[in-house]
């Protein structure tokens, strides 16, 4: 709207029961305080890691899926309503950025509605059940002057997720995350480097939770609610090959893992191997073919071991 104030939403249209539904993914103003600061406020991507915020859209993932435990439905706070202070500065030769926000905080399932989801958090409410918020914030280090390497730390805490003037409304949650990110045309290697990384540690503090038995008996149950995700991703671009359809192709290979807490009763262990072929039409757009391998142990909704395999081709456009 000006050189200093932005605007920016994001809407989802997902398929799904043969029905249509609309998800207002983000949409936040931003003011440009000066060249260090940057304000903004609204239903906004948070900074925890990089993944959600900068490398999740279709058109900027390497692969058609998001790694396990990221996103919806993950231990990792995709977006939040509230206002963040954000920028980047000089300490000496090193180059920093950073962000800090307060937001609507996460919610605790507490298992009334859905009795095996018992324990989990919900993040994005665009109304807070409580009068706790939820504070985060992101600290970012390129200790290299060509900034090819950046190195992130990020923390989310509230102190209260249950509902108002419920026995869980105090119950406590800290979650931190750890990111790495190396880019770089290497020219022994005639081509493009790019290495990304992620860990995500979510803790909840404990409580106990009713489970009602086929017989009727109602027991009390608790457990470490102690959660962790992580994925790490290579990918090769061939830019200095000199043949312009090889100059467009990116292979890429990506491990992921996620973990629930031992005694819940969405108690899962997971991991994925995927792999891919892209093909770069523009800056903005490609064809991505990937392939993927997932083992599932327990979880939400089902029961024992499962391995899934699944090809998928997906052609993404960013504007």
């Amino acid at each position: 709207h000006s050189d200093k104030f932005m605007f920016e939403a994001e809407l989802e249209f997902e398929l799904e029961n043969n029905g249509l539904e609309i998800g207002l993914e983000y949409a936040n103003a931003m003011y440009i305080l000066n060249k260090n600061m940057t304000v903004r406020a609204g239903k906004f991507l948070l900074p925890f890691g990089t993944f959600m915020e900068r490398l999740h859209p279709s058109w900027i993932n390497r692969f058609t899926s998001r790694p396990l435990g990221f996103g919806h439905g993950g231990i990792a706070p995709g977006s939040g309503v509230g206002v963040e202070l954000r920028g980047a500065f000089y300490l000496g030769n090193t180059k920093w950025n950073y962000s800090t926000y307060l937001t609507n905080g996460p919610t605790l399932k507490d298992g009334s509605h859905e009795p095996d989801e018992a324990g989990m958090l919900s993040f994005g409410n665009l109304m807070d059940n409580n009068l706790s918020k939820a504070f985060g914030g992101r600290i970012g280090f390129f200790p290299f002057a060509d900034s090819s390497t950046e190195l992130g730390y990020s923390i989310y805490t509230t102190n209260g997720t249950g509902d108002k003037d419920s026995e869980y409304e105090k119950t406590g949650a800290f979650s931190y995350a750890l990111d790495f990110s190396f880019v770089k045309q290497i020219s022994p290697l005639n081509g493009l480097i790019d290495v990304k990384a992620q860990y995500n540690n979510s803790k909840v503090e404990d409580a106990f939770y009713t489970e009602t038995h086929d017989d009727g008996d109602v027991e009390e149950y608790t457990f470490d609610n102690n959660s962790n995700s992580f994925y790490v991703q290579l990918s090769y671009r061939p830019t200095m090959s000199g043949n312009d359809f090889v100059n467009k192709l990116e292979f890429v290979g990506r491990y992921s893992e996620y973990n629930t807490p031992e005694g819940a009763e969405w108690e899962s262990q997971s991991s994925q191997y995927s792999y891919g072929l892209n093909y770069w039409l523009s800056w903005r757009s490609l064809i991505k073919l990937s392939y993927e391998t997932s083992d599932l142990e327990g979880g939400h909704g089902s029961d024992g071991l499962s391995k899934v395999n699944a090809f998928s081709i997906h052609w993404a456009i960013g504007f």
